[in-house]
């Protein structure tokens, strides 16, 4: 976990240092350390990346719903988050991605908005 949601942003991952590795990271929005302020008027709490090796070097995916999970485990497990939030990610990638969070008991939810980009069957 950054700082903030900018230091995130700033991330330029060299895919020869992180050859073969998943990286995933995330950063508050809003004042530094202040989790779900949104001070600077943004409708999500944390920005997340997700850096992996693919394409010939290190690629990084818009939006990551297992990676947002564990986050999510973690971070609202830890007090640093609530039980409902909405994340950000693929801004780097030019995307508008929400993930929205939330715990019911024991159980972490993963949801948001698709687009089907393809669509097709198998006959088997």
């Amino acid at each position: 976990m950054l700082r903030s949601a900018e230091q995130v942003l700033s991330l330029k991952p060299d895919a020869a240092i992180l050859a073969g590795l998943d990286i995933g990271v995330v950063g508050p929005r809003g004042k530094v350390g202040v989790i779900g302020s949104q001070a600077d008027g943004h409708d999500a709490q944390f920005e997340v990346r997700a850096f992996f090796p693919g394409n010939n070097g290190m690629a990084e995916d818009p939006v990551t719903g297992s990676l947002n999970a564990g986050i999510a485990l973690w971070l609202i497990g830890a007090g640093l988050a609530p039980i409902s939030y909405v994340a950000a990610q693929g801004t780097a990638l030019g995307r508008a991605g929400r993930v929205h969070i939330s715990q019911i008991g024991a159980d972490i939810w993963v949801g948001g908005e698709s687009v089907t980009c393809i669509e097709g069957s198998v006959r088997l």
